[in-house]
């Protein structure tokens, strides 16, 4: 299946994680993929991995907290391709503290990448949205929707992120581009297992935040990303999708 034959797709977070299973997903249906992240030696792998399987791609480093480097970046994806038709915007960060020793300059860490980079890539690639009549994805949270022990700044950038996403779908609606939110929770990503938890924690409140199923691999969040980027999900925007295996159910 090649829905996305023709397209270009910027991804960030797209050296692991969902960033990645959602750079796979596109090209291996056809998409023409510019990667982008912070960690340039993965980056470039993950580029050369679909290279190699027959996909198109290009890797290109990326602070998403930076203006400047969101705009220059999306200006390189225009020079490379000539259009843009989704965003898929999967680049995080994750902390857990206690909300009383949570240092305002992790807080603000946290707000930059997770919302303020969200906002400037959503910013800088409307315009060229508007053209191609194309779609964001977001990446929320079941933290967007419940509350995340420790999870603090997580949690506020999640939640603002979809309704942030919610309102960019109900202002550019009628001018032809959809936004949507994939929210997924209890999925096995690097930043996931190298998080840390405040030494008092009870952990026995790790139950809100684990699966019915177990925790999955991030290819089956890049699968509904797929469905929400292609003509599958032509009439979907404004609307989050828990990919959580029934944790907040």
């Amino acid at each position: 299946m090649k829905r996305f034959d023709g397209k270009v797709i910027l991804v960030t977070g797209a050296a692991s994680g969902i960033g990645e299973a959602a750079a796979y997903r596109l090209a291996e249906e056809g998409g023409k993929v510019f990667c982008t992240d912070i960690n340039e030696e993965a980056l470039s792998a993950v580029a050369e991995r679909i290279r190699a399987q027959g996909g198109e791609a290009i890797a290109h480093r990326l602070d998403i907290s930076s203006e400047t480097d969101v705009n220059n970046c999306v200006a390189e994806c225009i020079s490379a391709y000539g259009q843009l038709d989704t965003v898929v915007n999967m680049a995080g960060v994750l902390r857990f503290d206690n909300c009383h020793e949570l240092a305002l300059a992790d807080w603000q860490r946290v707000i930059d990448v997770n919302l303020t980079g969200t906002f400037l890539l959503c910013k800088a690639t409307l315009p060229e949205l508007l053209k191609t009549k194309g779609n964001i994805v977001n990446a929320a949270s079941t933290a967007s929707l419940s509350g995340l022990p420790w999870g603090t700044a997580y949690g506020a950038s999640k939640g603002a992120v979809l309704s942030m996403t919610r309102t960019i779908a109900v202002e550019y609606a009628k001018r032809g581009v959809r936004a949507n939110c994939v929210c997924p929770g209890d999925i096995s990503t690097n930043m996931a297992a190298n998080v840390t938890f405040p030494a008092d924690a009870d952990m026995a409140l790790l139950g809100r935040i684990s699966s019915l199923t177990g925790p999955k691999e991030p290819k089956v969040v890049a699968g509904v990303i797929a469905m929400l980027a292609s003509e599958d999900g032509a009439h979907i925007t404004g609307e989050h999708i828990r990919v959580d295996g029934g944790t907040l159910s």
